[in-house]
């Protein structure tokens, strides 16, 4: 995530797309079902908006 924030990437479905991408090229496991990736896809996005939102609150 720090990588894609100095970046200056926002929180939407392409920048989840591009770390779920990332992660699974590191071997993690990512749910195959569309069901399963959905959900995995919304937790990560809504951590991402937490971490930019943190890192907005340092720069202050």
């Amino acid at each position: 995530m720090f990588e894609l924030y100095l970046e200056g990437r926002m929180a939407n479905d392409e920048t989840v797309e591009e770390i779920i991408k990332k992660l699974e090229e590191r071997k993690n496991y990512i749910p195959s079902s569309d069901h399963a990736r959905r959900e995995y896809s919304y937790a990560i996005l809504k951590e991402y908006k937490n971490y930019l939102k943190e890192k907005a609150g340092k720069s202050t």
